[in-house]
């Protein structure tokens, strides 16, 4: 096996999504390895995952700070970790567009919608509110509007009838467990490239075939 790619995680919360990273790292199912994680939120369990993981963790604290200088804290970081991918799992604060410009095609984030329909913080909870049948999540590259940059991977979920937030949540939430991890592998593959809004994935092997998937989830091609 050759040198493992090494990821630098953004979180402000929970870490789940980091989490499945650092699962399919830990199981070999990934030629990637999460060597840093950054949070703006000191108390985000992210950093307690990373601390019981043997992960550095650093809080960088956005108060008094520009969003700039925030953005360069960051970056030297990931910097001083040779990070060669950074990925936006469940931060929370936009990007300054000389950070993302720093680290186009090498800057993922995965959002708890179908982009590009209900962008934003409440993704389940908007597509809940209008009522749509079908919801999912996105892998997407990084750019420098929200929730904008070329597409990856999607997975559809169904919205069922009984739903609130937090039951639709939570089955999105399994499947973006799945088509994360999977992103960073093609990633780490080099089988991701950008062209213009596209993002073409070159063909070899499928997860859906090593691996269990959900039979109510549709699947993008390129998992």
């Amino acid at each position: 096996m050759g040198k493992k790619l090494r990821v630098g995680v953004l979180a402000s919360g929970s870490g789940t999504d980091l989490q499945s990273i650092i699962d399919a790292s830990e199981k070999n199912m990934i030629d990637a390895e999460v060597v840093v994680v950054i949070s703006d939120n000191k108390e985000a369990f992210a950093l307690k995952r990373a601390e019981r993981h043997g992960i550095p963790g650093f809080f960088v604290n956005p108060k008094d700070k520009t969003r700039e200088s925030l953005d360069k804290e960051i970056d030297r970081i990931l910097e001083e970790h040779d990070v060669g991918l950074v990925v936006g799992a469940g931060y929370m604060r936009i990007l300054t567009p000389g950070f993302v410009k720093k680290w186009y095609g090498r800057l993922i984030n995965i959002h708890p919608a179908l982009l590009p329909s209900f962008k934003g913080v409440n993704g389940q909870g908007d597509a809940l509110e209008y009522g749509v049948k079908i919801t999912g999540c996105t892998t997407h590259f990084m750019d420098e509007h929200m929730d904008h940059g070329p597409i990856i991977l999607q997975a559809a979920v169904k919205v069922m009838s009984g739903d609130d937030r937090d039951t639709l949540a939570h089955r999105i939430l399994d499947v973006e467990h799945q088509i994360l991890p999977r992103t960073v592998q093609l990633f780490a593959e080099g089988r991701l490239k950008i062209k213009g809004r596209w993002v073409e994935i070159k063909k070899g092997d499928s997860w859906k075939d090593k691996y269990d998937v959900y039979p109510d989830v549709l699947y993008s091609e390129g998992y």
